[in-house]
């Protein structure tokens, strides 16, 4: 502020009354004063702003890794808090798996009270405690709870997704899971297996195999699915990452899909389309995840009432080339 006021010839006060939109100041001197901050490129400290205003107008979103869940639903988030006056903060430690358990405590112990005046959690391990903020959580680990939450309807998609290859005649049906510790997860497996006792097929224990949605375990649990004397004739991915490497594993060792093998996956993330053959999938709708973990928040920030602090959005089959009938 010092130097914008030794630019355009005029005391900080001034400067500190057009960047506040207070009286005081004529229209010519103000719009000097605006030019000059233009020119040197000044931003307000977010800091000393909350400081002094108790607010920021910033909103956090964290995660513990770039992936593509969490890349697609920043998107959603974007384009929900467009016209809202707010801007967004991302924070990520990257995905270092010593850092998973109570992660968004301590990200959020660094950023709330003077960078951001709320948060949006994205499959946080912990829900029930007091943040001192704003919160949304995204697919939390435990399921909804005291803390408000937005997730999807994961164990009726993953009974859609094991009902279609049902339906194509399969019988010998593999499942890649996710991580165990994360809801989302166990309700995918959950609906795979009461869409299998529905259907009165028995599950095998060997045809269930850990992905863990990472790409180097679902690749292991492909090989293990896929080089046994009874193979299976279909796999369900518990997200499109495990999906797709299911795929490409089945390529190299020279099967093809869907004549040899039928996949499906979970998510529907940009990659399900664009995989080859384009996978079969239950779409989630994360960009919608997103901007109503961003409409909720700033509603708790202003204090507004809401209709429901749960939110559970639906999903539904996506046909593509990686199934056919057994």
């Amino acid at each position: 502020m010092r130097d914008v006021a030794a630019t355009a010839g005029v005391s900080v006060a001034t400067v500190s009354k057009v960047l506040n939109a207070r009286y005081g100041v004529s229209a010519a001197t103000s719009a000097h004063v605006q030019s000059v901050i233009r020119e040197l490129g000044y931003e307000a400290s977010l800091v000393a702003q909350s400081l002094r205003n108790h607010k920021t107008n910033v909103i956090g979103i964290l995660v513990a890794d770039l992936e593509p869940f969490s890349t697609e639903l920043l998107k959603g988030a974007a384009k929900a808090i467009k016209g809202t006056g707010y801007e967004l903060v991302v924070y990520s430690a990257g995905g270092r798996t010593s850092d998973q358990a109570g992660w968004e405590q301590r990200y959020l112990s660094r950023l709330s009270g003077t960078l951001i005046d709320g948060a949006v959690l994205v499959t946080p391990t912990v829900v029930d405690v007091d943040y001192g903020t704003a919160v949304v959580a995204v697919d939390p680990h435990a399921g909804p709870s005291g803390l408000p939450t937005v997730d999807s309807d994961n164990l009726n998609g993953a009974r859609l997704g094991t009902q279609h290859l049902l339906d194509l005649g399969h019988r010998r049906i593999a499942m890649i899971t996710g991580r165990p510790d994360l809801e989302s997860s166990r309700l995918r497996e959950r609906g795979f297996r009461e869409a299998m006792q529905d259907a009165g097929v028995p599950v095998d224990p060997d045809l269930i195999q850990v992905g863990d949605y990472d790409p180097d375990s679902s690749a292991a649990a492909a090989r293990l699915l896929l080089e046994g004397p009874d193979r299976p004739t279909a796999i369900f991915g518990a997200n499109d990452v495990s999906a797709i490497v299911a795929v490409e594993v089945a390529a190299s060792m020279g099967l093809r899909v869907p004549d040899d093998l039928s996949v499906v996956g979970f998510d529907n993330v940009p990659e399900a389309a664009l995989a080859s053959p384009a996978l079969t999938t239950v779409e989630q709708p994360i960009h919608a995840m997103g901007q109503r973990a961003i409409e909720l928040l700033i509603k708790l920030i202003h204090n507004e009432p809401v209709d429901t602090t749960h939110v559970r959005l639906t999903t539904r089959l996506v046909v593509r080339q990686s199934t056919r009938a057994a």
